[in-house]
């Protein structure tokens, strides 16, 4: 789910912040530039550490110097059939959206929660739907109590819209599509009862 990755890059250093150590300064101008920010190589969420700091050239006309630098940051990039623990954030008729605390861009599409189902208003929630799984004679409930399991069927970049509605949701650079359909995934809460079978009980 996580990974570390080598970057370069040129940094200008801000004038306010040359009274910091170097690598301070350097580590604060890279945090703006690239804290949860979505790369090609996924999303960024820390600065790991600084390899190598070239240059200190001040531009003509500019009162900050410039550095080459190499660094290695921490990316968020799951990988398809990886099943990842999240939190449910919202559902509505086309399916759930879940969170990770620092992402919450994972959706679960209708046809990928367990059937037989049922979306039904939410009654503690006038402005939103709820899903509910039915196995045999129970039925099992899917809303902000729960922790959920899912496995990543998708992670796709969608290119940034020229024009957006006003109504419009805020756009998503990255999106997880993840499944909840299968054995071991959905709440948490569905496979708590389920004891692992021992050597003693197959005999």
């Amino acid at each position: 789910m996580f990974c570390l990755s080598e970057l370069e890059d040129t940094v200008r250093v801000h004038p306010s912040n040359l009274g910091s150590p170097l690598e301070d300064a350097i580590k604060t101008e890279l945090k703006e530039l690239f804290l949860d920010k979505v790369l090609s190589i996924g999303l960024c969420v820390s600065i790991y550490d600084i390899k190598s700091v070239q240059g200190g050239f001040v531009l003509p006309g500019d009162g900050a110097p410039t550095y080459k630098v190499r660094f290695r940051i921490v990316v968020f990039r799951p990988f398809v059939g990886e099943v990842i623990a999240a939190k449910f954030k919202e559902s509505d008729s086309n399916g759930l959206r879940l969170t990770l605390g620092f992402f919450e861009d994972v959706y679960v599409p209708a046809p990928l929660i367990p059937t037989p189902n049922r979306c039904e208003p939410d009654p503690y929630n006038r402005n939103q739907m709820r899903w509910v799984w039915k196995y045999g004679d129970d039925e099992f409930i899917i809303d902000d109590s729960c922790q959920i399991k899912f496995r990543v069927e998708n992670i796709s970049y969608p290119p940034v819209p020229i024009e957006r509605a006003e109504d419009a949701k805020p756009f998503a650079s990255m999106v997880v599509t993840g499944t909840i359909d299968d054995d071991g995934l959905g709440p948490v809460s569905w496979w708590e009862a389920c004891a692992p079978i021992s050597d003693d009980d197959e005999d």
